[in-house]
């Protein structure tokens, strides 16, 4: 084999010394192979080729010199029909103007956060519930309490004491009129507290949790202002300012009809040497407050804390265990307390979440309680919550702790005896047991057709559904009524169906709230919402024809959940009728946490089951004592 020869074939010059020995003959053969392809080319004589190989050289006219038509695509990889080819292309088209096009268009267009869910029906009316307590404030306002007809007022209260310094300036007033009465007062800031515990989460969630902690405080504040909270021990306390007698023809709090920034007659502060009942409900206000303020103002916490420590001890004293409203023209006919030993059981309970101080947890479950308060008797109307029937909020207080500690010996036999108890008290309220009567429109008598039916209700049902997120906490789907096995559901439908009541789902179709809902009270004895403000200053007896007016109030009292219907569901909207259409305090609290416990937001969960047990140290659950040694 030669050594210039090219293996790969075509030709090759090479230049070489020796390249005279390539003989005549292959120089021949290679003329003649080049005149062959220059003649083949000449005649356009690709026959020899097959079709692909000749679309590789020949123009598509070549083809066509040819008759030949091409039906087919020749993808390299692939051979497809020129009409699949054509349809698969017009595919890819329309599948970019329909997907792609409008994926590129949206993700180009700035994006914007979307809309939170709208609140639901309770939430609306929990943000207007709120707004009451601001109306009802006492006190230096300022320009923040974001109600336009009401200004400063009360100032120059407690200067008839001996805080004169700082005198008793603040605080809420209770009802339509313009008094100040500390037992309902602190009532109401226990259920809001208590209402903030379990559920802070859910006030968070639709702006609201300041605002709540800055009411309790307001009133906080005010409760320390009623006796020397510095103090260790102390041998009289503040129950209110203001006030009047019945059928009084002097100007007081309940004859005058004055806004409060126009108070212009005496209005004294009534100090109590005794009252448990008084001092009980003043430190569980105190000591559930402290819970709430535990983590965001320490050094307040400490100092509600010390509060009501000293106010429990004043409870306490041997020699102060009568009613703080025994006797008391100014008190008793308003406020009267029917005992104070579920004061006892209500204040040691919340003094212990505060403190984790045992004492108060062997006070709550000693015998003596429910023996002297009758818890364990089965009375209709003790399971009926008030500002002045603590025990069923006491009991269902203590059952948490059982349900979610489980504490045991030695106080595992009365928490038992208090679960119990706080399920026959739900059982009451629900209808096919028939404790109580029902209107015809579905709400509960729980104080059998007097005047005020709403407050009771809203309490009932504050505490049923709390129960229901108890239970739910740890898993279990109900409890008993007799050999009667009640699901959550139905319990929580008892306290959907009062609070709904409330809100207008009633015979008249009208909100007992005002400002919910397009039909709600318009003349509600309420002496600030029916005097206008028009900087005009009316006199005691120049009020008079706003209170006989038969015009609506020009100032809405937004939020206020008025007494309430007759027991015939029949209401009157009257200011000369009270019975229907004055909203109290106390009243309102219970509202507000009931509405609350319904609440749906997007922190959608039950109780907040730790916070109120920080303090308390842990549990571990004793041996009873072992029996003494048999003897025959």
């Amino acid at each position: 084999m030669r050594s210039g020869a090219n293996y790969w074939g075509g030709t090759l010059e090479v230049a070489e010394e020796n390249a005279e020995e390539v003989d005549e003959e292959e120089r021949e053969e290679r003329r003649r192979r080049m005149e062959r392809g220059s003649q083949a080319q000449q005649g356009n004589n690709y026959e020899h080729l097959n079709e692909t190989q000749q679309s590789w050289l020949l123009f598509p006219e070549a083809l066509k010199k040819k008759g030949r038509k091409k039906q087919s695509v020749d993808l390299g990889c692939m051979v497809c029909s020129r009409k699949a080819f054509k349809w698969s292309l017009i595919s890819i088209g329309i599948a970019f103007l329909v997907i792609a096009l409008p994926t590129i268009i949206v993700k180009a267009i700035p994006k914007h956060k979307s809309r939170p869910p709208a609140p639901d029906d309770y939430t609306r009316a929990l943000h207007k519930a709120l707004l009451f307590f601001n109306a009802q404030k006492s006190g230096k306002l300022g320009k923040s309490n974001g109600i336009s007809w009401r200004g400063d007022s009360g100032l120059q209260d407690g200067n008839d004491t001996v805080f004169k310094k700082r005198g008793l300036v603040g605080g809420y007033y209770d009802a339509g009129d313009n008094t100040k009465f500390n037992f309902p007062m602190a009532y109401a800031m226990t259920m809001l507290s208590w209402s903030c515990i379990e559920y802070s989460h859910k006030y968070r969630s639709i702006g609201e949790y300041t605002h709540l902690t800055d009411l309790i405080k307001w009133g906080t504040d005010y409760l320390l202002l009623n006796f020397n909270s510095s103090a260790a021990t102390v041998d009289h306390i503040y129950a209110q300012v203001g006030g009047s007698r019945n059928a009084s023809q002097t100007p007081d709090d309940h004859y005058c009809w004055e806004r409060p920034e126009d108070m212009d007659y005496p209005r004294p502060a009534i100090a109590v040497s005794a009252g448990p009942d008084l001092a009980g409900e003043m430190a569980a206000a105190l000591a559930a407050a402290s819970i709430v303020f535990r983590d965001s103002n320490a050094a307040y916490s400490r100092r509600l804390v010390r509060g009501a420590e000293t106010l429990f001890r004043f409870a306490r004293d041997q020699g102060r265990r009568r009613s703080y409203c025994r006797g008391n023209p100014f008190i008793e006919p308003y406020y009267n307390s029917t005992g104070y030993y579920d004061e006892y059981m209500w204040g040691a309970t919340w003094l212990y979440y505060a403190t984790g101080n045992n004492t108060y947890l062997s006070l709550a479950t000693n015998r003596g309680l429910p023996k002297n308060s009758r818890a364990f008797l089965g009375i209709p109307d003790l399971s009926v919550p008030s500002w002045d029937n603590k025990l069923p909020a006491a009991m269902l207080l203590l059952t948490r702790f059982r349900i979610f500690l489980s504490p045991g010996y030695p106080y595992e036999d009365m928490l038992r005896m208090y679960h119990n108890v706080t399920a026959l008290n739900m059982c009451s309220y629900l209808p096919q047991f028939a404790v109580f009567n029902w209107t015809k429109g579905g709400l509960i008598q729980l104080n059998h057709g007097r005047p005020q039916p709403l407050q009771y209700a809203a309490n009932a049902a504050f505490l049923a559904s709390l129960f229901a997120d108890y239970l739910n906490a740890t898993d279990v789907p109900g409890f008993n009524c007799g050999p009667n096995f009640i699901p959550i559901h139905v319990l929580r439908s008892f306290a959907t169906s009062q609070v709904d009541y409330i809100m207008g789902k009633n015979p008249l179709k009208m909100s007992y709230i005002v400002g919910y809902g397009d039909k709600f009270p318009r003349h509600v004895h309420h002496r600030g919402a029916s005097i206008p403000h028009n900087k005009r200053r009316y006199s005691c007896t120049g009020g008079w024809k706003w209170k006989d007016s038969s015009k609506p109030n020009p100032n809405n009292v937004t939020g206020a959940m008025v007494g309430g219907p007759d027991r015939f569901d029949h209401f009157h909207d009257s200011r000369n009728n009270y019975s229907y259409t004055e909203p109290t305090l106390a009243g309102n609290a219970g509202l507000v946490a009931a509405l609350v416990s319904l609440t749906v937001t997007d922190a959608n969960y039950g109780i907040d089951k730790n916070s109120i047990f920080e303090a308390v140290p842990p549990l571990y659950p004793q041996s009873p004592p072992p029996p003494p040694p048999w003897r025959p």
